[in-house]
């Protein structure tokens, strides 16, 4: 019986682990596509590792996100500002997978959608985006990887 009990508790406190690790990672996307969607660019790519690379199927290869990606994203969202339209991301359907090294390998469904001024919203494009997270030394997390697929492609 104590073993039943001793191994009850290390999966409760596995659970628990996971439990933090997930929300963890929903608050991560929250906030990262609530800074996109802010069109603040800077503090946006702060949410990536140095490194950080990001595959986009709109681009022919990866790019990396503080040298280019940032102005790609700031070109993209001037662009919709003079259309008149509000682009928004929602995130959603996480799987978070932890990784023996500390990382994070997520997928999740990314749906991009635009507001016209005076207009509702309809969907731009629909997407799957796998990610791998690291550990910053803030204790929060960042993108060391990020791919892009679209999913309403398929």
């Amino acid at each position: 019986m104590t073993v039943e009990l001793v191994g009850t508790a290390e999966h409760t406190l596995q659970s628990q682990r996971f439990a933090t690790l997930y929300a963890q990672a929903q608050q991560f996307y929250a906030d990262q596509m609530r800074i996109l969607d802010a069109h603040d660019t800077e503090r946006w790519t702060r949410t990536f590792t140095e490194d950080a690379l990001v595959a986009l199927p709109s681009l022919a290869e990866p790019l990396p996100v503080r040298a280019a990606l940032a102005h790609y994203a700031r070109t993209g969202a001037a662009r919709q500002r003079q259309a008149g339209n509000r682009l928004d991301h929602w995130v959603g359907m996480l799987d978070v997978q932890p990784q023996a090294d500390g990382s994070l390998h997520t997928r999740c469904s990314a749906l991009v959608y635009v507001t016209p001024d005076g207009a509702g919203a309809k969907a731009l494009h629909v997407c799957v985006m796998e990610d791998v997270l690291v550990r910053a030394a803030d204790g929060g997390w960042r993108t060391a990887r990020r791919r892009v697929t679209r999913d309403d492609l398929a």
